[in-house]
């Protein structure tokens, strides 16, 4: 860096007062607004779709292995739902409006309700379940780039979690199929 850092405040200050009612959106704003609440509202669906699958998948392990398995589904459920919330957050900060509209939260979840019926299978749909969200968090990342900072740091955030699930749950599979 070689050019001199000039900060035009009184600039900032007037388009501060003048546009107040954009809260923390300002002019210099980089990325098409409207598109990242539509984003964001398919990761809150998303994450919504994922907190019911995990809930299922707590009530219905069974087995020798349940019990240890049922408190990583329950853990992992909680964790979707801060997830979650945390979309909703940045959606209204966006000044956007969460769609928890149960009749359509299916459809624009990056990952399916697929509910497995024995206990490797039902941590295998989350495996998978858990890689989509990895894949598609990775492209919203990439995507937002440098236009939108504050949204690229929810979903790094958000993908370190689900990182961290993936590879719980490959560990939790080797251990209840035995491989």
């Amino acid at each position: 860096m070689t050019d001199e850092f000039v900060l035009q405040i009184e600039t900032i200050r007037e388009q501060a007062r003048k546009h107040i009612d954009q809260g923390p959106i300002t002019s210099d704003y980089g990325a098409d607004r409207e598109r990242v609440i539509k984003v964001f509202n398919e990761v809150l669906a998303t994450e919504i779709v994922c907190v019911l699958r995990y809930m299922r998948h707590y009530y219905m392990a069974d087995g020798i292995d349940g019990e240890s398995v049922k408190a990583e589904f329950l853990e992992h459920a909680n964790d979707e739902r801060d997830h979650a919330d945390r979309a909703a957050k940045r959606i209204v900060q966006l000044g956007g409006e969460p769609d928890l509209n149960p009749a359509v939260l299916a459809k624009r979840s990056h990952t399916e309700y697929t509910e497995g019926q024995t206990l490797a299978q039902m941590i295998e749909e989350d495996l998978v379940a858990e890689r989509i969200a990895v894949a598609s968090y990775q492209e919203i990342i990439r995507w937002l780039g440098d236009g939108d900072p504050t949204s690229r740091r929810v979903m790094e955030g958000l993908l370190a979690d689900e990182e961290e699930h993936a590879d719980d749950l490959r560990s939790l599979l080797a251990r209840v199929s035995g491989k």
